[in-house]
C-alpha cells in the first residue's frame, strides 16, 4: 500500500504500554494502625484533627483523603509515568493504523450525512472499555457502548505467523472491518440486532450475528472501493492480501484448525467462503445499498 506521507487521523488514543490502577497506593498501611490510633486519641492527636479540619475548611478537601494521602507519602497528586517507547516496527504500525483511520473518515463521511467518527484505541496486553476488560487474545474489536475500535498492534503480528494472512492491506481490513461495525451502529442495525439476544435461540441468534459480521465485510469492501477511487493507495497484490485475510479468519477454518471439527451452528462470523464473497461484492460495487445481508436469499 502507498500510505507513507498521507493524512492520519487525531481520533486515535494510545493507550500503549499503560497499565491498570495500582492496588498499593491511597490506602492506609495496616503497620501504621496502631500507632496512628493512639496518636489521634492523645492530645497531641486532637489538636492534629483540628488543623486538618481547618485545612480541609478552607482548601475544600475532604480530610480523611488528606491524611490518607499523607501516610501513603502521596499527596493526592497522580505519579507521572514514562511515555511508551514502542519498538520501530510497532510505531510504525500505530502511524499506519492512523492513516487507513483517516481513510475510513474520508470515504463514511462522503457517504453518510452527519457521519460521527469513531476514536482507534491502541493497547498493549489489555484494555477496559464500555463493554467490559479485554485481553489481547480477544483480537480487534468494536464498542457500540463507547463507540471506540481497540486493537494491540501485536495481532498484526499474529495475522502473518498463526493465520498466515500477511501484507498491509489485509491489516488495513482489519481495522475497515471495525470501522463497519461503527457505520452499522449509526444506522441502528447494531442495537437491533443485540435486542434479539434472549428471545431468540442461541443457534438463531448466532445466524444475525453472522449476518452482522458479514455487512461488516461488506462495509470494508466498500471501504476499499471507495478509497482507492479517491487515494489511490493501492499496489498489485493487495485485495489479494485483504481476500487471503477474510479467508483466514472464517469460522470454518478456525473452528477446523483449534478441534479438528466443523459445528455450523456455532458459527457468529460466517464461513471463509462467505466472508471473501461479501468483502469482494463490496469492493466491486462500492454501493451500501447492495449489502443488506440480514434480507438477502442466500449468504
Amino acid at each position: 500500500m502507498k500510505w507513507q506521507g498521507r493524512r492520519q487521523s487525531s481520533n486515535v488514543d494510545d493507550r500503549r504500554g499503560q497499565s491498570g490502577p495500582s492496588r498499593g497506593g491511597g490506602g492506609f498501611s495496616p503497620m501504621l494502625m496502631g500507632p496512628l490510633i493512639k496518636i489521634l486519641f492523645s492530645k497531641v492527636g486532637l489538636v492534629i484533627a483540628g488543623l486538618f479540619i481547618v485545612i480541609s475548611f478552607v482548601t475544600g478537601n475532604n480530610p480523611l483523603s488528606l491524611l490518607s494521602g499523607l501516610i501513603s507519602g502521596n499527596s493526592g497528586q497522580q505519579v507521572a509515568t514514562a511515555a511508551y517507547q514502542g519498538t520501530e516496527e510497532e510505531n510504525e504500525l500505530a502511524d499506519f493504523s492512523a492513516t487507513i483511520l483517516a481513510s475510513t473518515e474520508d470515504v463514511w463521511n462522503g457517504i453518510l450525512e452527519n457521519y460521527r467518527e469513531p476514536t482507534l484505541v491502541l493497547f498493549t496486553g489489555s484494555v477496559s472499555s464500555a463493554c467490559g476488560s479485554a485481553s489481547s487474545a480477544t483480537g480487534p474489536f468494536y464498542c457500540p457502548g463507547d463507540e471506540k475500535l481497540y486493537i494491540d498492534l501485536s495481532f498484526f503480528d499474529d495475522m502473518e505467523r498463526k493465520l498466515n494472512a500477511p501484507g498491509d492491506f489485509a491489516q488495513a481490513y482489519v481495522i475497515a472491518h471495525e470501522v463497519g461495525h461503527h457505520v452499522q451502529k449509526l444506522m441502528g442495525t447494531t442495537d437491533k440486532v443485540h435486542q434479539l439476544r434472549g428471545q431468540v435461540s442461541e443457534t438463531e441468534y448466532n445466524k444475525y450475528s453472522v449476518m452482522l459480521e458479514l455487512q461488516a465485510d461488506f462495509f470494508a469492501g466498500v471501504w476499499a472501493n471507495r478509497s482507492e477511487s479517491r487515494m489511490s493507495m493501492m499496489e498489485a497484490g493487495d485485495l489479494e492480501e485483504a481476500l487471503n485475510a477474510a479467508n483466514a479468519i472464517g469460522d470454518d477454518r478456525l473452528q477446523k484448525q483449534s478441534s479438528g471439527r466443523v459445528v455450523p451452528d456455532s458459527f457468529t462470523h460466517g464461513t471463509s467462503e462467505q466472508r471473501v464473497r461479501w468483502f469482494k461484492k463490496g469492493f466491486e460495487t462500492g454501493d451500501i445499498s447492495l449489502g443488506d445481508t440480514f434480507n438477502a436469499s442466500s449468504l
